[in-house]
């Protein structure tokens, strides 16, 4: 598809528009998840210090995930291969995150699992749709 320039439009508009949804999904988790927290430190007896490790594995999972899908945004934007090489790469540590609050953590209730669960549906879409887009980069690479 090209435009008025006769440049080659090469991102992708449904990675760009689950990235952004992500994005406001990623304020939503946190916060259920800090509040998830706060309640279960009220209601439910935490051995030593789990309670704190739970809570810097959600940060970090917090860090990651917005330092992926901002390299996910420039690298769709930019049509740069390896920005998107290393959204995909912090794929990993985020999914591992969201695999020990839905079924490792100390306690795991209903809603945190579903949280999870919806978070990892959204990190695997955008795996997809990012290898589709890095493959049209280096297809267009090579037609230059």
């Amino acid at each position: 598809m090209g435009t008025a320039a006769g440049t080659q439009v090469l991102s992708s508009l449904p990675l760009q528009v689950l990235l952004y949804l992500n994005g406001w999904y990623l304020a939503a988790f946190f916060l259920v998840q800090l509040a998830l927290y706060i309640y279960k430190s009220q209601v439910l007896p935490y051995p030593g210090g789990d309670l704190a490790a739970e809570i810097v594995i959600l940060l970090l999972i917090l860090v990651l995930e917005a330092l992926r899908q901002y390299f996910g945004r420039k690298g769709n934007l930019t049509a740069r291969k390896l920005t998107m090489l290393v959204s995909l790469v912090l794929a990993a540590p985020v999914a591992l995150g969201c695999l020990y609050l839905m079924l490792w953590q100390t306690y795991v209730l209903r809603l945190e699992f579903i949280l999870s669960v919806l978070q990892l549906a959204f990190l695997v879409l955008q795996f997809v749709l990012s290898i589709v887009a890095i493959i049209v980069f280096a297809r267009s690479e090579s037609y230059n």
